[in-house]
């Protein structure tokens, strides 16, 4: 057994440990990311209306993912940016450039929903 494994486990310990380290991480990014607060309200208003609205299998699992989406890139900006505060608080091109990027990939995310929801909707 390596070091990795003795610390993350194996089998179903590890499994175990990534659930709790995934509960760990939504529950810090609903405390202190706003955007991402807003984005789960948006989601629990919206995913219940996605089942009814979607006509078919498909349609309704295009409508949820993505809006599953959203909030899969909102967690991936938000550790983006954890990081790069981590690493220090002055201000450098490269930090801003790894921000502005993840902030772009969220917008990407939510024209990707709308555009999904147009098209199943209206198609």
């Amino acid at each position: 057994m390596t070091g990795q494994q003795k610390i993350n486990g194996t089998g179903l310990a590890r499994i175990f440990r990534a659930i709790t380290c995934s509960k760990t991480g939504i529950a810090a990014a609903f405390r202190n990311e706003a955007a991402f607060r807003q984005e789960v309200i948006l989601c629990a208003v919206l995913l219940p209306i996605a089942l009814w609205l979607g006509q078919t299998n498909v349609e309704r699992a295009l409508l949820v993912a993505s809006l599953l989406l959203v909030l899969i890139v909102e967690l991936l900006n938000t550790a983006v940016e954890v990081v790069v505060d981590r690493i220090g608080v002055d201000r450098h091109e490269l930090s801003g450039l790894a921000k502005d990027l993840g902030s772009a990939a969220v917008s990407m995310a939510i024209l990707l929903t709308v555009v999904v929801w147009v098209l199943v909707l209206l198609g």
